[in-house]
């Protein structure tokens, strides 16, 4: 079987079991990477730079390694080939639990649990949640299920795409090193610049397929351009700027603002807002659906490039 159709096969096996499934509840492969990641820190951190590149090329070119070890053990056999495309998509995908934490989120916001609400919030991102009210609470879980479609599910099917499963696995380790030490505190601010950077650059390409795919999926496919258009360039991230601009723009609401980061506060710039509304608790559910069609429409993207790559070189 030629390597595209594994991928093709393999990819929508492997998201179909997110789906299906979600996130596995014990030894996610994510988590043990990332206890890996912790313990090549503890040996390497010194606050420089070059230590912090050393970190990103041991952990992610190790991620590398061991999908294109994998992948050649099992070349010889397509359905083999297949499986382990469908496991590593599987593994490294996160839409499905992406969906639901923010979605109970909603549920405590509906219930007028503003506490539990702000309980839940850290599973989804980084935020301050205790002087946060509901519809603040709200427009955090819109933002990050936008960066977040990107992050967990279209980056690692365009990486997927052009590499297979060494992609797969490379772009999960790259954003979760991100994730772990590419923040600007005092202890990561020069050790997480190299995981920062390839953070950056690998999460590129998905990012713009994100934000032109919730153009297409969202209720107003010229707003999301516009807004990306006039809005992404102020954003302090290079691809979360596009995105959540997008995203703001094809539900029709704002994002961004004020908001704050164990106790440091940014003053983003505000997404959208030419013409949107201030995001409410019914928004989480609008922006949870419109990330499953983005997926679903990635997936095809994903696969057709693929194909029409491999029958260019045949």
């Amino acid at each position: 079987m030629r390597a595209d159709r594994v991928f093709a096969y393999g990819a929508a096996a492997g998201l179909l079991g997110d789906r299906l499934l979600g996130d596995p509840r014990h030894g996610h492969p994510v988590a043990v990477f990332g206890r890996a990641a912790g313990a090549v820190e503890r040996v390497l951190w010194r606050d420089h730079r070059g230590w912090g590149a050393l970190h990103t090329a041991v952990c992610a070119g190790g991620a590398v390694g061991l999908g294109a070890v994998a992948a050649r053990a099992v070349r010889s056999s397509p359905a083999a080939s297949v499986a382990l495309t469908a496991a590593a998509t599987w593994a490294v995908v996160g839409g499905t639990s992406l969906g639901r934490e923010a979605r109970a989120v909603a549920r405590a916001l509906e219930a007028g649990d503003l506490a539990g609400a702000r309980a839940r919030l850290p599973h989804l991102c980084g935020r301050d949640p205790q002087a946060l009210d509901a519809d603040q609470i709200a427009r955090a879980v819109v933002e990050s299920v936008a960066e977040n479609t990107s992050d967990a599910v279209v980056g690692a099917l365009v990486w997927g795409a052009v590499a297979g499963v060494p992609g797969l696995l490379g772009f999960r380790a790259v954003n979760t090193l991100d994730a772990m030490v590419g923040h600007r505190s005092p202890r990561h601010h020069r050790y997480g610049w190299a995981s920062a950077r390839l953070d950056d650059l690998a999460g590129w390409p998905g990012a713009r397929l994100t934000a032109v795919l919730a153009a297409v999926a969202g209720d107003d496919p010229r707003g999301a351009l516009r807004a990306w258009r006039a809005d992404a360039g102020a954003h302090p991230s290079p691809n979360a700027g596009p995105v959540e601009a997008a995203f703001a723009g094809a539900l029709g609401v704002r994002l961004g603002g004020t908001l704050s980061y164990a106790g440091r506060v940014e003053h983003r710039p505000v997404l959208g807002g030419a013409a949107g509304r201030a995001v409410t608790v019914p928004d989480i559910d609008r922006a949870v659906r419109l990330s499953a069609r983005v997926g679903l429409l990635a997936l095809g993207v994903c696969a057709a490039g693929r194909l029409l790559a491999s029958g260019r070189r045949s």
